[in-house]
């Protein structure tokens, strides 16, 4: 993705210079356990922090110093933000005929607070509708190539458009018709319309991917590609698979890894909205 020396967001929120320390102590989940655990608290939206006090550590406010890696990767954030800002604008203007307010992305190391609760790095990446920000550890970006194979770039800038997608679906006021039925259904229907909301995100990352190349020119080979990789990386029956798990659809709050796929790259050729909507159509 061409998004060097290009024009960043100033609805940036960095928040990464101060934080609470990881967890440490004799007691403590280390190496690959510490992220087996963090991945799982992103895949499955469970917040797993509680795992992470009760081994031993002590968490503690620290002052953090950003590397050169840590001050790159905001900045790739903020072009990718100002890109969604610029192509939510015109296909909420072409497309709606409605103005577009665009989010405020919040970056953390370690944990933070929103108005939806404590962020941590065990709850991923998310978007708070009640103070329309999405949260963001960038460290995640690391688990997302090492751990779930989904590396690159535009896998990265994927994430992030995926979470501004349901600042999208909040505008368009889906996300809050769809969680108020959420409250009052079964787990498992829960668990089927939080699939469509999130199948709907993927579907318009590909609307913004779309016009993204149309706008700036910004994809190079190859980028597309990360994206399905990610899309299809981090599917429910996959995610569940590479963890020893038997896959259990009933279960599923994000889709399968062939629906993810199948729904960004609708977006993606497409380019329409209208062409994203996931809850009308028996066949996901």
């Amino acid at each position: 993705m061409k998004w060097q020396g290009r024009r960043t967001s100033r609805n940036i929120e960095d928040r990464r210079r101060s934080g609470r320390a990881s967890m440490g102590g004799a007691g403590g989940i280390g190496g690959l356990g510490l992220v087996a655990v963090l991945v799982l608290g992103f895949v499955f939206d469970v917040d797993v922090s509680a795992l992470l006090d009760g081994q031993g550590g002590t968490p503690s406010t620290s002052n953090t110093n950003l590397s050169q890696a840590d001050q790159q990767m905001g900045e790739f954030v903020a072009v990718v933000l100002a890109d969604t800002e610029e192509v939510w604008h015109s296909i909420f203007q072409n497309q709606i005929g409605e103005p577009y307010t665009a989010p405020t992305l919040v970056l953390f190391k370690g944990a933070t607070q929103s108005r939806c609760g404590g962020a941590t790095a065990a709850t991923g990446p998310f978007y708070c509708p009640a103070d329309q920000k999405a949260y963001l550890d960038t460290a995640f970006f690391t688990t997302l190539s090492q751990r779930l194979g989904a590396g690159g770039d535009f896998a990265a800038a994927y994430v992030i458009a995926h979470e501004v997608a349901h600042h999208v679906q909040n505008e368009l006021g889906i996300l809050g018709q769809a969680n108020r039925i959420r409250a009052q259904v079964s787990p498992e229907e829960s668990n089927a319309i939080s699939v469509r909301i999130e199948l709907q995100a993927d579907c318009f990352s590909g609307v913004w991917a779309n016009h993204a190349q149309q706008m700036f020119g910004s994809l190079e080979q190859g980028d597309i590609g990360e994206a399905v990789n990610a899309a299809r990386q981090i599917g429910d029956d996959t995610l569940q698979r590479n963890a020893g798990r038997v896959v259990q659809p009933h279960t599923f709050t994000h889709g399968s890894s062939a629906q993810r796929q199948r729904w960004f790259e609708r977006g993606l050729e497409s380019g329409e909205l209208s062409q994203c909507d996931t809850f009308s159509t028996d066949q996901l």
